[in-house]
């Protein structure tokens, strides 16, 4: 059982991760999704994307969305609005799942619910210059994207940070998800890209103290998608939720404080109910 500070945060990240069945269902899955989208179009490529592709993506699977980027040839582009192509998309997904295939949230994907996790069909076109164009049947707009170039930041960070940065979102995600799951997962996570740039994660506890301190300003204030393709991450917080995030970061950063002020003392239990508060369950138990 854990009874050091080094301890408790490895058995944190341990318990946040997609267990290897898990992935090997996700990839069997995303392949025959992959196959029932070619069978009716003309697809260039097709790969993941996301916070499941990042490798920021947090147990359990069933709370998770698992994006799959379809490119398809411009062909489409021309006989189709944006509605009318997650429509024909999601026609041809229920050959193959007939009960579940649904317009996201978002208005940006097809969702294919399974009985452990979802999965996102994001329909897409290559953008000239470079990039993709995807649907948003809400607002019947194209929009500007690019995965790739999101993955590829996030690779140099994490490597900036010797591998650091990846655990490090996964348990600021834990938080979110404990405290309302307020901030969406893209925003936070560029949160805490744009925080942590160029900042050096000694040790756990000063990591954490410093994020949370800096969030209560960074997790609700203006932040641009770091590829340079859409506005502010914010849009989607009201004015309530920013207030709402900024007292949970600010809870968040007291508990942190006195976490290290047990740390100091030498009381690691009480140390350890402190950061329990902040990650819930999965931070473990003391001894």
């Amino acid at each position: 059982m854990p009874t050091t500070i080094a301890q408790g945060f490895a058995t944190l990240c341990t318990n946040l991760e997609i267990s290897e069945l898990q992935a090997q269902t996700v990839s069997t899955r995303q392949q025959n999704v992959r196959d029932a989208v070619a069978a009716d179009f003309s697809v260039l490529s097709s790969f993941l994307t996301g916070s499941y592709k990042r490798n920021t993506m947090i147990a359990p699977l069933k709370d998770a969305d698992v994006d799959l980027f379809v490119v398809l040839d411009s062909s489409y582009f021309s006989t189709h609005t944006q509605v009318s192509l997650l429509e024909a998309v999601r026609t041809s997904l229920r050959k193959q799942y007939p009960n579940t295939p649904r317009f996201s949230k978002s208005g940006q994907a097809v969702t294919i619910s399974f009985s452990d996790f979802q999965m996102d069909v994001v329909p897409a076109f290559n953008r000239q210059g470079s990039g993709f164009l995807i649907p948003n049947a809400n607002t019947n707009q194209w929009i500007s994207t690019d995965p790739t170039k999101h993955e590829s930041i996030w690779t140099e960070q994490n490597k900036w940070h010797q591998g650091g940065l990846v655990p490090f979102i996964k348990t600021t995600k834990c938080w979110n998800r404990e405290h309302s799951f307020l901030m969406r997962s893209f925003h936070l996570e560029t949160v805490v890209l744009e925080t942590m740039r160029n900042v050096t994660m000694s040790d756990w506890p000063s990591a954490v103290r410093y994020f949370f301190d800096k969030a209560r300003t960074t997790a609700w204030s203006a932040i641009n998608d770091p590829a340079g393709y859409s506005g502010d991450l914010t849009g989607y917080l009201t004015l309530t939720d920013k207030v709402e995030v900024q007292k949970r970061a600010t809870a968040a950063y007291e508990r942190a404080v006195q976490a290290e002020g047990y740390i100091r003392d030498g009381s690691i239990e009480n140390a350890y109910n402190r950061y329990r508060i902040i990650f819930g369950d999965y931070f473990p138990a003391y001894g």
